[in-house]
């Protein structure tokens, strides 16, 4: 995680779209008695971020990728994890620069995981599609980390301070591998849905 600075700014304009650049400068935002001029709010970003995800049809895309019948992935509902990323992002006020969106897929023997994380300020995307036997998934779970994030605060000179944040996790454990991912809001009742699926598979 990391405070964008002025050079990074200056270097990522260059190659920025209309949107990108009110990306980059919410993560980098001017300063002085005129800074309202052109503010990118933390509410204008989320509307970045969510366009962006919807444009992309990560539902669709995800099946496509997995490459099955919709119906054969019913045993359970699908779950959707939506999250920011913090691994080599830029922060400001709990956001960052990078957006996670994970798809799961249960037929009767496999989970199927889509992932995409979508670098805003760049426009570039990562994608990750993977395969799990039940019988080979250790466990899926849950954690919340505390962690220090930048704050920008308000006047003609704001300062950068520092203020606690929760940053909350999925992961999905496989011997010698585990996939993590980036959540936020109310997960438990999917992820109880899939630990008691988890056990009906294993007991078999």
């Amino acid at each position: 995680m990391a405070v964008m600075n002025e050079v990074q700014k200056r270097s990522l304009l260059k190659a920025a779209n209309a949107e990108q650049k009110k990306a980059i400068n919410f993560f980098c935002p001017k300063t002085g008695c005129l800074s309202f001029i052109g503010k990118v709010s933390a509410e204008d970003y989320q509307a970045i971020v969510d366009g962006i995800v919807k444009a992309a049809n990560t539902y669709q895309k995800a099946i496509d990728k997995i490459g099955m019948d919709e119906d054969d992935l019913k045993e359970i509902p699908p779950v959707t994890l939506v999250g920011w990323e913090y691994d080599g992002a830029y922060t400001r006020e709990g956001k960052t620069s990078k957006y996670g969106v994970t798809h799961l897929f249960f037929s009767s023997t496999q989970v199927y995981m889509y992932n995409v994380v979508f670098d805003i300020v760049t426009g570039s995307k990562k994608e990750r599609t993977e395969e799990y036997f039940y019988k080979d998934i250790t466990n899926f779970s849950t954690s919340t980390d505390s962690d220090m994030i930048d704050v920008l605060g308000g006047g003609c000179s704001p300062k950068w301070t520092k203020a606690n944040v929760e940053i909350q996790r999925f992961s999905l454990i496989v011997p010698g591998d585990k996939f993590t991912c980036g959540t936020y809001g109310d997960i438990e009742d999917s992820v109880r849905a899939m630990k008691n699926k988890l056990r009906e598979k294993k007991s078999v």
